[in-house]
């Protein structure tokens, strides 16, 4: 455990919404947050209509893979932030959680990437000054 307040990302496959937020935080927090990220059921690879929308804003994660999600890493976040995966996030007293809402950007064309990819960087800049402030 560091003292930088750490985040982590979570949705089905592991494979969108996940990692553009994981990006987003990585490439904007500087090195101030751990970011993690991890799938209740992770896909294959990152969907790469999500990768093309990241390099659009300057942002590669084409490198990453999805990966499953533990209660190892749940436990060592100060925050879990969850975009539609139901119930499969574990709940550990004095956690932080958050429902992010947002359409899965699975099976759509970068046209409909580009909204969501927007709405993550919007929520990650805003969740970075909270967790700044605090620290």
């Amino acid at each position: 455990m560091t003292d930088k307040p750490s985040v982590l990302f979570v949705c089905v496959h592991n494979a969108g919404r996940s990692q553009m937020a994981a990006g987003f935080l990585a490439h904007l927090g500087e090195g101030r947050i751990e970011v993690r990220s991890a799938g209740s059921a992770p896909g294959e690879r990152v969907n790469p209509v999500a990768v093309e929308a990241m390099r659009e804003v300057g942002i590669d994660i084409s490198g990453e893979q999805p990966k499953m999600l533990t209660v190892d890493a749940v436990r060592e976040s100060d925050v879990c932030v969850t975009m539609g995966c139901g119930d499969a996030c574990p709940v550990f007293p004095g956690k932080r959680y958050l429902d992010w809402r947002l359409d899965d950007p699975a099976g759509q064309g970068i046209e409909a990437v580009r909204p969501i990819r927007d709405e993550i960087e919007r929520r990650v800049r805003a969740l970075i000054a909270e967790l700044i402030t605090a620290a």
